[in-house]
């Protein structure tokens, strides 16, 4: 039986639900295939560095339920997907010199990026942008 490993990742409005089993690499987003479904080579590389930083790109099946927000919020997104995944199923070697959690946390993607779109206040444009200003 394959074991099933449950990982959900979010940046800025995207939430992306991550499960991943032992395979041949294939990765599925939303029912269809990565590079069908991500318009930018960046994207995908952007999302498979965890298993390329732990040496498991073609170790997993993954399939990523993802909404909301645009590609760059949802490419994001599924790579702390990713990397909370393998984090679950590197449990057995924690603690050890070469854990999965060293690896990923040096090169920063354990930690979620936490920045989002800040809310428009009243009075003004958008966020921070206020009225031109007019002497007379």
């Amino acid at each position: 039986m394959k074991k099933l490993f449950i990982g959900t990742g979010r940046r800025k409005s995207s939430v992306a639900q991550v499960k991943m089993t032992s395979g041949k690499g294939i990765i599925t987003v939303n029912g269809r295939d990565v590079k069908d479904f991500f318009p930018y080579e960046l994207n995908i590389m952007n999302l498979k560095q965890p298993l390329v930083a732990t040496n498991n790109e073609n170790t997993f099946d993954i399939t990523v339920k993802v909404n909301g927000g645009g590609f760059s919020g949802q490419t994001e997104a599924i790579r702390l997907g990713i990397t909370r995944a393998l984090l679950q199923y590197d449990e057995a070697n924690e603690g050890s010199e070469n854990s999965y959690r060293t690896i990923l946390k040096r090169a920063g993607f354990v930690t979620r990026d936490s920045r989002s779109k800040e809310r428009k206040k009243p009075g003004l444009k958008a966020a921070r942008r206020a009225p031109q200003f007019s002497k007379r």
